[in-house]
């Protein structure tokens, strides 16, 4: 009633582990971390702030053990839309840099945060004392 099966499987058994590479949970963090911050990098370059900019660039460069590739390119986005997906990112940032405790990365993304939302609200930002 039915063919039997003449080629070879292209799914592995579950008793290969060396069949694919497998990277530990802090690695899969920091891949994703430095992937927020590289998005986050880009939006803030095409803002125009060198001095964030440089700060998420040491961040990622620290993280992928190279300096990030600098955004090229122009959304032609509005600033406040900029800001809105800025503020996102660095959100998003946030959540992976807790999650992996790392705390310069997080520090990073909660100023840049703060810096977007004073951005959007025009209200300047307060130092703390």
């Amino acid at each position: 009633m039915y063919e039997p099966i003449r080629t070879k499987s292209v799914h592995t058994t579950a008793g290969d582990p060396g069949a694919y590479p497998h990277r530990s949970r802090e690695e899969e963090l920091d891949i994703q971390l430095a992937g927020h911050l590289s998005a986050l990098l880009a939006v803030t370059d095409e803002l125009g702030d060198g001095e964030g900019g440089e700060l998420i660039a040491r961040q990622v460069a620290r993280l992928r053990g190279a300096p990030p590739a600098r955004h090229a390119g122009l959304s032609g986005a509005t600033p406040e839309a900029l800001h809105r997906k800025a503020h996102a990112l660095a959100g998003r940032a946030l959540v992976v840099a807790a999650s992996r405790a790392d705390t310069a990365a997080a520090i990073l993304a909660a100023e840049r945060m703060d810096a977007h939302t004073a951005a959007l609200t025009g209200d300047p930002l307060v130092a703390a004392p």
